[in-house]
């Protein structure tokens, strides 16, 4: 081989090196870029997943006034507008149980923007599911107060009231003082709501009523609610934005 044969070649031989330094260094910058644009896209989904969670766990907002509310003669209390008969959600509730309590709290808009937009009708059931004391006389005596308000929108004012004054599951509460306050807070005007608070007149009542509900509906704990008789899973329950997509699914 001729020594400009030999420095052809070596030059050959450099130019290809360069090449590949060239090419190695453009597949470097690819898998970089690949790598930072897949680490974009997971925190991203990530970040998604965090703020989907957020708001479907985010409670509603009153979204107007409330659907007409008619009390039954039996203790349930109906919401609905007029001419909607489904789908029905029935809610069976303890006034004195701490879990109704945190329902209310957490979806309790839900079920009253779903009637008050005309997609659902609620029903409400006051009961009593506690046999041990002092939690069985609290829940009597909430519930048998409950039932001396005739006026829908009182009642639910009243109903509201109670979950916000839930008193501990270890002590005496709900007093005919205090229910009779919360009455007076809630707007009730019925001039007869004091004596029948006082005198526990619908405790008999409540507890029939209780042990009616319990046994037809199979009820093991409260809260207990069901959409068109089917019972809705607790994960759903308690997030407002999964329940109002279950709610409304079942019109479909």
């Amino acid at each position: 081989m001729s020594k400009a044969e030999r420095t052809r070649t070596k030059t050959a031989r450099e130019k290809i090196k360069e090449q590949q330094a060239a090419a190695r260094a453009r597949d470097r910058r690819r898998r970089i870029a690949t790598y930072s644009t897949a680490g974009v896209v997971a925190v991203a989904a990530v970040g998604f997943g965090w703020w989907y969670l957020a708001s479907a766990s985010q409670s509603e907002v009153a979204s107007g006034s409330l659907a007409p509310i008619t009390v039954q003669s039996d203790g349930s209390v109906v919401m609905a507008k007029q001419g909607v008969t489904s789908p029905v959600v029935d809610i069976y509730e303890d006034f004195q149980c701490p879990a109704c309590k945190e329902l209310e709290r957490v979806s309790g808009q839900t079920f009253k923007n779903l009637a008050a937009e005309g997609k659902a009708k609620v029903v409400y059931h006051p009961i009593t599911i506690f046999s041990q004391e002092p939690t069985k006389s609290n829940s009597v005596r909430a519930g048998s107060a409950a039932r001396c308000v005739a006026d829908g929108k009182q009642w639910m004012a009243f109903h509201d009231l109670l979950y916000q004054n839930q008193p501990s599951e270890t002590e005496a509460g709900f007093t005919p003082d205090q229910l009779k306050s919360w009455g007076k807070d809630a707007g009730v005007t019925s001039p007869g709501f004091d004596q029948c608070v006082t005198s526990g007149k619908n405790a008999d009542a409540q507890l029939s009523y209780s042990k009616k509900i319990a046994d037809e509906q199979k009820l093991e704990h409260t809260p207990t609610v069901k959409l068109n008789g089917t019972e809705i899973d607790n994960s759903v329950l308690f997030t407002p934005q999964q329940l109002r997509e279950e709610i409304t699914g079942a019109a479909k």
